[in-house]
């Protein structure tokens, strides 16, 4: 979903948000003929995520900046590697310089993130995946980064399925309706191709959710042994996921319950930045 519409989109609004009336800086000191060469380096190991979004930054702000990457999308690096080669007029890679490390930053730490969560529960069949928990406006670039370190999306929007959570049923239920009465009108009304997930808060809830056909169903802040007792019990009717609870020191455990799909928000709401620089020397 991160098309080159969007990509230029949102980065060119972000080099506005910078310089609304040009880089004051680099327009008093830097010579207009000067040109710059610069090499986007790590200061830390990880994976690498936003390629496109880096070389947009200073296509946008100069289109005669090259821009050559050593590595990819999804690939590994070590500190001290080089990551890109940058080259063209020096105020205009000085003025793009912000901007294109922000974002790379960004979605390079949620790669490498969740490059580790996907390495904790390999050999188990368990799916790391993101939620909505997305910083607002970001939400393609931050789920690309998820899939760049070997993770994947859950839906993208209220608008992809439905996912019926403890506060839907509330209002149900306060309407005299069973959860199973609920989920099977809800189902007459969908087309075929759209599946249903609820979240389930105790085990006692499973079998009037399973009653209704539903595709997914998730455990929602279970213990391990809960977890375990979960999967037993759904036994293959539904896909089931876990969430809540989700940290790297706990994924293993988690995945090694038989679990399909482990959810967390800690990919991509608390996150931190990469280490990555860009190192600038002008011709």
């Amino acid at each position: 979903m991160l098309t080159p519409h969007l990509i230029d989109t949102t980065v060119t609004a972000a080099l506005v948000e910078d310089a609304p009336w040009g880089d004051l800086t680099a327009a008093t000191l830097i010579p207009e003929d000067a040109t710059a060469s610069a090499s986007l380096a790590a200061r830390e190991a990880g994976v690498f995520s936003g390629s496109a979004v880096f070389e947009a930054a200073f296509r946008l702000t100069d289109p005669r900046i090259t821009v050559a990457f050593l590595v990819a999308d999804g690939e590994r690096f070590a500190a001290g590697d080089t990551i890109a080669m940058v080259s063209g007029p020096a105020r205009a890679v000085l003025t793009a310089e912000r901007v294109a490390l922000n974002f790379v930053q960004r979605m390079s730490g949620i790669a490498t993130i969740t490059a580790a969560y996907v390495e904790a529960v390999s050999d188990t069949r368990a799916r790391i995946v993101d939620t909505r928990k997305t910083t607002p406006g970001l939400r393609v670039f931050e789920r690309h980064a998820v899939r760049s370190g070997g993770g994947h999306n859950h839906r993208h929007s209220l608008s992809d399925a439905v996912m019926v959570k403890d506060n839907h049923l509330a209002v149900l239920l306060e309407r005299g309706l069973t959860v199973t009465e609920a989920l099977l009108r809800a189902r007459e009304e969908l087309p075929h191709t759209t599946t249903i997930e609820v979240e389930v808060d105790r085990l006692d809830q499973i079998e009037a959710v399973l009653a209704a056909g539903v595709d997914t169903i998730m455990l929602d802040n279970f213990s391990v042994d809960q977890l375990r007792e979960g999967v037993a019990l759904i036994a293959g009717r539904a896909i089931v996921e876990a969430s809540g609870n989700v940290a790297l020191s706990t994924v293993r455990a988690i995945a090694e319950t038989g679990v399909d799909v482990i959810s967390s928000g800690a990919l991509t709401h608390s996150v931190r930045s990469l280490d990555l620089g860009l190192d600038v020397s002008v011709d």
